[in-house]
């Protein structure tokens, strides 16, 4: 691949391959204008089954990607400057279909939420940034009020937070929110009870903290809910607003979540309607300001960055791009989708 030139950041993009259906190749590496937003593809850094979820670490030149298989792997890559990648590791989850994975703030260990295997996953990392042997696997136990998505546990999303409280596993199959303490020198994590259970048939999938670090908020993937806490200074997790993640008909499972860089506007991804919902979060109850159409029915990832938002359409195959009012906070379509592969996540 050619050097990145001129004012241009690099963009990794997850998606799923043909171990799960998909048609994506492995990850792939994209330049992104910051001024215009738009993205042009260099082509696949990585070949690599269905990295369907992707981080960076805090302060290195390392790309970790979950393969979401079977036997769940997590796979470490260093980043070249022009965004291309070289495997440094890869090593089992320990659980089936992992989905989402976190760098500890400190950049010491990796958390992976294993989907299928309804667990998670520890791993410390060396000072270059390489998974070491697992430290921990804790598994979830128990079942939702959903036969069919809630027959058991279904971790979808670890959360550390950034001011070194708990970590929170959010766990989709049993309506719950469990909250962990990492032993940094064990690499093991100690629950810290109880877990925050959300009303029955949540389905919760992701969520997304304030940076005040008092806020936080959980969509439903299975309700279609935005569910607002307050958070605590020991990480505790009250219930304080709930509301729909979509005034639009039909049948809506939200996947991302993410605040603006103010923590004026939380942006909610809606598969099945194909919108991205702008609340704004200053009072107490989340006002809906705009529901935009992404065209596409399947926005399965998005990534806020620089005055663009990004939309990875899982099953439109296609990359959306939009600015984002600065004050209105919302998203406006620019330019032509960008074609992609099976996308289902963005990584600026």
């Amino acid at each position: 691949m050619g050097p990145v030139t001129g004012q241009g950041a690099i963009v990794h993009i997850g998606g799923y391959t043909a171990e799960s259906g998909g048609r994506a190749e492995g990850i792939v590496v994209v330049r992104r204008d910051p001024a215009s937003g738009e993205l042009t593809p260099l082509g696949t850094a990585a070949v690599t089954a269905s990295p369907s979820f992707l981080v960076r670490h805090p302060v290195l030149p390392v790309l970790y990607a979950v393969n979401e298989l079977p036997e769940g792997q997590v796979s470490a890559f260093r980043v070249a400057p022009d965004g291309d990648l070289s495997p440094v590791g890869v090593a089992p989850t320990g659980g089936a279909e992992p989905s989402h994975l976190a760098v500890a703030p400190d950049g010491r260990h990796l958390f992976v939420a294993n989907y299928g295997g309804g667990s998670v996953a520890v791993f410390p990392l060396d000072a270059e940034g390489v998974p070491g042997e697992r430290s921990d696997l804790v598994r979830h136990e128990g079942h939702g009020a959903d036969p069919e998505r809630q027959d058991r546990a279904h971790c979808h999303m670890v959360s550390p937070d950034p001011a070194g409280g708990p970590l929170f596993a959010v766990d989709l199959g049993t309506d719950s929110v469990y909250r962990y303490d990492l032993d940094v020198a064990s690499g093991r994590l100690l629950p810290r009870a109880p877990r925050v259970r959300t009303p029955a048939g949540t389905g919760p999938r992701h969520l997304a903290r304030h940076p005040d670090g008092r806020r936080c908020w959980l969509v439903g993937e299975l309700d279609g809910t935005v569910t607002g806490y307050d958070l605590t200074a020991d990480g505790a997790l009250h219930q304080r607003v709930r509301v729909d993640a979509s005034e639009r008909a039909g049948h809506v499972q939200p996947s991302e979540v993410a605040l603006g860089p103010d923590g004026r506007f939380l942006y909610v991804g809606n598969r099945g309607v194909g919108t991205v919902a702008v609340f704004s979060v200053t009072e107490d109850v989340p006002e809906l300001v705009a529901e935009v159409d992404t065209g596409g029915e399947w926005p399965r990832h998005f990534a806020l960055t620089g005055e663009h938002l990004y939309v990875a359409d899982e099953r439109a195959d296609m990359i959306r791009i939009f600015r984002v009012d600065p004050g209105t906070g919302v998203p406006t379509a620019v330019g032509e989708p960008v074609p992609m592969a099976s996308p289902t996540c963005v990584l600026p």
